[in-house]
């Protein structure tokens, strides 16, 4: 059973190619979400919610299952001295989602600000959460950079593997 959302009528209305994956309906990270659908974690991105100090606006940064978002990285992309990761509790106030469930498709036309990691564009379609928990989506990286009016650069570092 195929799950139909905000994201899934948007691509469908901008007749966007894409594929969905349905997951358990638990918070899943990209890591987690790249094991179970058997993926290259590099290929599965995140979004992560980040604030700076003026305006307050939060922004969105969508990075590679296996890298973090490097905060100094990201700062010196904005022209920013410093940018702040809040708590999951604060970002799901700031975006009205899920954690798990963060997906800059789904915050389209809310005022955010998108990055996309680079590495991004060593691929034609990466894996995005579809919105919710559970729901996955895999697209065209031109189609969610356009839809998100995003902008590419290099803010994530590979997480330290013990």
């Amino acid at each position: 059973m195929t799950i139909v959302n905000n994201v899934t009528r948007l691509l469908d209305s901008r007749k966007i190619k894409y594929t969905t994956y349905d997951l358990p309906a638990e918070k899943l990270g990209a890591l987690e979400t790249a094991r179970l659908l058997d993926l290259d974690p590099a290929s599965v991105f995140k979004t992560i919610v980040v604030t700076r100090d003026k305006p307050r606006k939060p922004l969105l940064a969508v990075v590679p299952g296996n890298s973090n978002v490097d905060l100094k990285l990201l700062a010196a992309a904005l022209n920013e001295k410093k940018v702040y990761l809040p708590t999951e509790r604060e970002a799901e106030a700031l975006t009205g989602l899920q954690a798990g469930g963060i997906s800059p498709l789904a915050l389209i036309n809310k005022g955010f600000q998108v990055i996309v990691d680079s590495s991004a564009q060593n691929f034609s379609e990466i894996h995005v959460s579809g919105g919710q928990r559970g729901l996955n989506i895999k697209l065209p990286v031109a189609d969610l950079t356009r839809l998100t009016n995003a902008r590419f650069a290099a803010v994530s570092r590979l997480e330290e593997t013990e």
